[in-house]
């Protein structure tokens, strides 16, 4: 239910605006969704990483079966965020849409992290774990490219004051740091002979 809590107020709002309402979704109505669905993007994938860490620092067992559920609640965010932007704001114009990305970078950089998350959501029911085995693993590790674009994406969108995207990148930092000891030794063995 609480991963359903910003699109609520997001479709609160929206009814707000169509009741004519002032302020509702503020001043900029396609603003306010991209925002947050983009930060409700950030912080499920922040959350879906943190349930390795609490599971083994609490040994909470349970915890691992939400793990799913919060990737694709972050899947559902960004799509509603990638709709938004193409959609609502450049009209599906893909001329629109390459000139705003060639001039901010930060469009591709967000879309690439998209891309990422499309084999994730798409592999992440009981079949495909199955018939993809190891691999599944190997794959859905992908997570952490997309969550590193995503605070790269969040980073170059501020232009003034980054303090608070400052504080994401270190909640990823510290997320990936207690991952460190247990990916080290993977990739010492993956590097050359």
């Amino acid at each position: 239910m609480a991963c359903l809590g910003p699109a609520a107020w997001l479709l609160w709002h929206g009814w707000l605006l169509s009741q004519g309402v002032e302020q509702a979704l503020l001043d900029d109505p396609v603003k306010t969704i991209q925002v947050t669905t983009g930060l409700t993007t950030l912080i499920l994938l922040f959350i879906t990483l943190a349930v390795s860490p609490i599971r083994q620092t609490l040994h909470w067992s349970e915890l691992g079966r939400l793990r799913r559920m919060l990737g694709l609640f972050a899947f559902f965010y960004a799509t509603l965020h990638a709709i938004t932007y193409f959609v609502f704001d450049q009209s599906l114009d893909l001329a629109r849409i390459w000139a705003d990305t060639v001039k901010h970078p930060r469009i591709g950089v967000g879309f690439v992290a998209f891309l990422i998350l499309i084999p994730l959501a798409l592999t992440s029911t009981d079949a495909m774990i199955r018939r993809l085995g190891r691999r599944w693993g190997r794959l859905h590790r992908l997570v952490y490219l997309a969550t590193t674009l995503s605070v790269l994406h969040y980073l170059m969108v501020q232009k003034l004051d980054i303090r608070e995207a400052l504080v994401y990148a270190a909640i990823f930092a510290a997320l990936m740091l207690f991952r460190l000891p247990r990916l080290l030794p993977r990739l010492w063995r993956a590097g050359p002979a």
